[in-house]
């Protein structure tokens, strides 16, 4: 079994809001930058990729992680895919979870167990842990219009320090196809996580010169 130091660690999971394309999008790119992504799936997320990607991911943690591995190219044991009661998987524990984690999409249900630390499932635990050890996490909600109870879940989770990264994508580039609006996105997730991205000029460079 491999072996990725921390650093090159990352949990991805996905939760029941609609966004689908990002998180595909956002697994594939982190596979190709060498990190071992730690994968949490919840039921209503498969809905959701049944619904909008017209995908049936496997089950069984073990089959979607040699199903995703096979598709994306990735490096034996680069996938770890984990039940939503594996609570002795590395990422209930802050001895063994990653420091980086993102929720890409982000329901606002998810949101607000989160923000009340009920913990009720891995993905709850898994960020509960992210933020009680004060690493990385990063929030993507598509929810339309917001409202004071989500605001105020959100400002909850923003005070302590969890970066709220709405799936908003914008225009200045120029996008002339859905992809280019998820490339947005996931360069914008990237860039916080600190890897190197190709997928969108950052603003104020490669621009022609007066």
């Amino acid at each position: 079994m491999a072996e990725y130091p921390r650093e090159r660690q990352v949990t991805l999971a996905l939760s029941g809001a609609s966004g689908a394309p990002y998180a595909l999008a956002l697994l594939e790119r982190l596979l190709a930058a060498g990190i071992q992504v730690h994968l949490l799936v919840s039921g209503a997320a498969r809905v959701v990729l049944a619904t909008e990607q017209g995908e049936q991911w496997p089950g069984k943690p073990e089959a979607l992680a040699a199903w995703l591995g096979e598709r994306f190219g990735a490096e034996p044991d680069q996938i770890r895919a984990y039940g939503k009661e594996e609570w002795f998987s590395p990422v209930a524990s802050g001895s063994g979870a990653p420091k980086r984690m993102v929720i890409c999409p982000c329901s606002m249900g998810t949101v607000a167990s989160i923000a009340a630390g009920t913990s009720d499932n891995l993905i709850e635990r898994a960020a509960d842990v992210v933020i009680k050890e004060q690493g990385q996490l990063i929030l993507v909600p598509r929810e339309t219009p917001f409202s004071a109870l989500h605001l105020e879940n959100l400002l909850k989770l923003a005070r302590l320090g969890v970066t709220i990264m709405p799936a908003a994508p914008g225009f200045y580039h120029q996008p002339q196809s859905i992809a280019d609006l998820v490339d947005f996105m996931v360069a914008r997730i990237l860039d916080h996580l600190g890897l190197e991205q190709d997928l969108v000029q950052r603003w104020g460079y490669g621009g022609e010169e007066s």
